[in-house]
């Protein structure tokens, strides 16, 4: 093996959602300002639930009762929809180029099929068959057993982030989380437990986290070709994790972002091959007088509020929409959607806000 990347590993105790989530916002920073070097990052969580960066946590989640059962919650910066984490899920973090050896480099979808193609080597350790789906599940036999996520907010570094099961608690899961009908009803289950399953479970034997996270190390190894230093933040990368966590994961204006809009907004609700889609907005006369774009997709704040921005005072006619959206659209701008389906619930909320 020819080239050394750096690895945080954590074995001994599990991180709080601030500590654990700071940590992984350092890995692109490092890699774009820093040392350059990819960093793999190995943890666990203590119990918690954590949002997608799109998403409004009130609406995503039952609030009183992670409360009352003392499990964290907080908000990523990556996209994609809601996870339980907790000491026996393995979390990973990679701080890495888009341009680095290995790693398809064809957008985000590229950069999922290479962590997929990861897991799966993971798996195949244990005897375990995989296939990655689109937008961001690994599956076993149809099964989730570890969702992928990503953001590139960093030029060309990017983070990228899984949860592996290798036990799960669906109690826990049913009893905190709101789960929009509307993707319920597109996966066809009427229960989590037919949704999930767990490495213990697929390989019928007690697999430990530590040994799940060996097999995650040698699965990247044989991968790209590289071979790992055991390492750890320097004071650069400590004064970062430290920034995050206070303007971040102990922020409640980080945490309670992305609110759905209390007002009478009509909704548009779709669920797409990008995620669950979720458009909030208002009319003046014939124009959009304001639109607000969530949703468990995958994509930048940037160019969020750049699609968000060029609709504004737009007609809200069908064609007029298009053009809009147009100006600014470029492939996988949001992961998975074209202008075709955002245009379609754009006039979907505009639809039901005649209505109100």
């Amino acid at each position: 093996m020819s080239t050394r990347w750096r690895l945080f590993r954590n074995n001994t105790r599990s991180l709080s959602t601030a500590e654990g989530l700071a940590i992984d916002d350092t890995l692109p920073q490092s890699v774009a300002d820093h040392k350059g070097i990819p960093i793999l990052h190995l943890y666990t969580f203590v119990p918690s639930v954590i949002v997608g960066k799109y998403q409004d946590i009130e609406a995503a989640l039952r609030l009183d009762r992670c409360k009352a059962r003392g499990i964290e919650f907080n908000r990523r910066s990556t996209g994609g929809g809601t996870v339980i984490m907790g000491p026996e899920i393995v979390a990973l973090g990679l701080g890495i180029h888009v341009d680095c050896p290995g790693l398809r480099n064809s957008g985000v979808g590229g950069v999922f099929q290479s962590m997929g193609e990861v897991l799966s080597k993971a798996l195949e350790r244990i005897g375990v068959s995989s296939q990655f789906r689109a937008k961001n599940d690994l599956e076993v036999a149809g099964k989730k057993i570890a969702g992928l996520s990503a953001a590139s907010e960093t030029g060309k570094s990017l983070l990228f982030h899984t949860s592996f099961l290798v036990d799960f608690d669906v109690e826990l899961m049913t009893d905190i989380m709101n789960t929009p009908l509307v993707k319920l009803s597109d996966k066809g289950y009427n229960c989590f437990s037919r949704r999930m399953t767990t490495l213990r479970e697929e390989a019928g034997r007690d697999i430990s986290v530590t040994n799940a996270m060996d097999m995650i190390q040698r699965a990247f190894e044989e991968q790209f070709g590289i071979s790992f230093e055991d390492d750890g933040p320097d004071e650069w990368e400590k004064s970062t994790i430290d920034r995050f966590i206070r303007e971040r994961y102990t922020n409640p204006e980080w945490i309670f972002s992305h609110k759905h809009p209390r007002s009478r907004m009509g909704v548009g609700r779709l669920k797409t091959g990008g995620g669950l889609l979720e458009i909030y907005l208002s009319l003046s006369g014939g124009s959009i007088e304001n639109v607000v774009i969530t949703g468990d997709f995958f994509s930048t704040s940037e160019d969020i509020s750049r699609l968000e921005s060029v609709l504004k005072w737009t007609s809200a006619r069908d064609e007029k929409i298009k053009e809009s959206i147009g100006k600014v659209w470029r492939s996988d701008m949001i992961y998975g959607l074209d202008v075709d389906t955002l245009t379609r619930a754009i006039l979907l909320a505009k639809e039901n806000q005649v209505r109100l």
